[in-house]
């Protein structure tokens, strides 16, 4: 049986943030990662069921591939697709890695927000969220990386992040399912996520039953960029549980 890595983005990026994933971890087994409904060429999904289509949309990229379960990896977003994946395809689940994500739905105000950013990206486009985006990332990480950042989400249609950001609104509460997790489980965050602060993330390995928690220091919110040969070695570190 033949055990894989499935990568699951954050927002408003696509698959191409597991660069240095794909490449890292190819040795310890196959790595899938997948561009989410709209984001990296992508076909739209309907807001109503976007979760869910997201998480159908990265079980059909295993097809084919040889790989019989996946330890699925989601950050951020990718981790609210995650939870649909796991409800959705348990039967393909190995292990789980919940990044810099919380499993809490948004409260009013946070689904206020994201309202304001879809009616905004569909009146004006995706320049002013590439030009300023949110605080992805630490005030240490390189000059480069936040260039590569802001094309990443410069390339996205604007209407796939609004339709993504809508779905984040309306996406329903994990939390209960996280005592009937029963898959090997790593829950990874990082001291300088201003989005997902770490103090939101951790409670989440005390829910799931032998979960491991990691906390990479001085990392940001997409900590898999920022401190790749660590998010790696957790990874694998994790793979070997899974396997």
């Amino acid at each position: 049986m033949t055990t894989g890595i499935l990568l699951l983005h954050a927002f408003p990026l696509d698959a191409e943030m597991w660069e240095a994933q794909v490449t890292g971890l190819s040795e310890a087994g196959p790595v899938v990662a997948v561009n989410l409904p709209g984001f990296g060429g992508a076909p739209l999904a309907e807001r109503a069921g976007w979760m869910d289509a997201a998480a159908d949309t990265a079980a059909m990229a295993l097809r084919g591939t040889g790989i019989d379960r996946v330890m699925v990896c989601g950050l951020s977003m990718g981790g609210y697709v995650a939870f649909s994946f796991l409800r959705r395809h348990r039967d393909l689940v190995a292990g789980l890695v919940l990044a810099n994500t919380k499993s809490g739905g948004d409260d009013d105000a946070g689904k206020q927000r994201r309202a304001d950013l879809a009616t905004r990206l569909r009146a004006e486009g995706n320049d002013f969220l590439a030009s300023s985006p949110p605080p992805l990332l630490s005030e240490h990480a390189s000059p480069d990386l936040r260039i590569a950042i802001r094309a990443m989400i410069q390339r996205q249609p604007a209407e796939a992040i609004a339709r993504a950001s809508e779905a984040m609104a309306d996406r329903v509460d994990s939390t209960p399912d996280l005592a009937g997790i029963k898959v090997p489980t790593l829950i990874i965050t990082s001291s300088a996520d201003a989005l997902i602060p770490a103090d939101v993330t951790k409670p989440m390995a005390t829910q799931v039953a032998g979960a491991s928690l990691a906390v990479i220091e001085g990392a940001g919110h997409l900590s898999n960029l920022e401190a790749p040969d660590e998010f790696n070695r957790l990874l694998k570190e994790h793979l070997a549980r899974c396997q």
